[in-house]
């Protein structure tokens, strides 16, 4: 689940809300108090260039979202790669975070074709961009990620792209293995390849912590392009 709060030990809390004066969008749902340093982040997306052939994807996303809102049904998505540790990882705390600052009702999870871990160096660059983040466990620990003190945090650890259950959802394919290798996903009432590289290729070098930090904002304008695009009716 995407928004777990019983183990991390945060109270429900009444949420305050704020037009966030970054992007152009119709509803004053903009979660304040986000912590400093995540902010100024945030506050760079718009600067981000998108490549037209890369919207043409996101539409597909955009398009599925506004549906489900108009028709007043659940929007959920799931954002699946392999060993879901770091590209459907970044997708789902970035999208996740969009809606939530966009007053978007969605449920963003993430999976994989199989069990590993979110890798710790994704863990780090989510830690650079401003996240406050605690681990509650070892071999596959759940992170808890903390945009703000007035929220409770977004939930990540690895799990297969099944464990979301049986209601239906947007299967996003962050990479081409596990759009290649995943030809029938049954609860997908749609799927929209949106790959990614992996950051992986650079584990172990001078470039590392770059790489990790260029893909996890390349994610984030996206995942913030994506639903400033939707259209909230007042």
């Amino acid at each position: 689940m995407s928004r777990e709060q019983s183990e991390s030990g945060q109270a429900e809390v009444t949420m305050n809300y704020i037009r966030h004066p970054t992007f152009d969008i119709s509803t004053s749902n903009i979660l304040m108090n986000l912590y400093p340093k995540l902010q100024s982040f945030i506050n760079q997306l718009p600067s981000q260039t998108i490549p037209s052939e890369r919207k043409e994807y996101l539409q597909a996303l955009i398009d599925y979202i506004q549906t489900k809102l108009d028709a007043g049904k659940p929007i959920r998505l799931n954002f699946i790669c392999t060993h879901n540790s770091r590209r459907s990882q970044f997708s789902q705390i970035w999208a996740q975070l969009a809606a939530d600052l966009h007053g978007i009702d969605a449920d963003c999870f993430s999976g994989g074709v199989e069990v590993t871990a979110f890798n710790e160096r994704a863990v780090e660059s989510m830690k650079r961009t401003g996240f406050k983040v605690t681990k509650n466990g070892d071999s596959n620990p759940k992170y808890y990620l903390f945009y703000s003190d007035d929220a409770n945090p977004i939930v990540a650890f690895s799990k297969l792209y099944d464990e979301i259950g049986s209601d239906p959802y947007a299967a996003v394919m962050t990479c081409s293995h596990a759009d290649e290798n995943c030809p029938f996903i049954p609860a997908a009432e749609v799927r929209i390849p949106v790959r990614y590289e992996d950051p992986k290729a650079f584990d172990d070098t001078a470039q590392e912590a770059e790489k990790y930090d260029e893909r996890s904002l390349q994610i984030a304008s996206e995942m913030f392009h994506v639903f400033s695009q939707v259209k909230v009716k007042a």
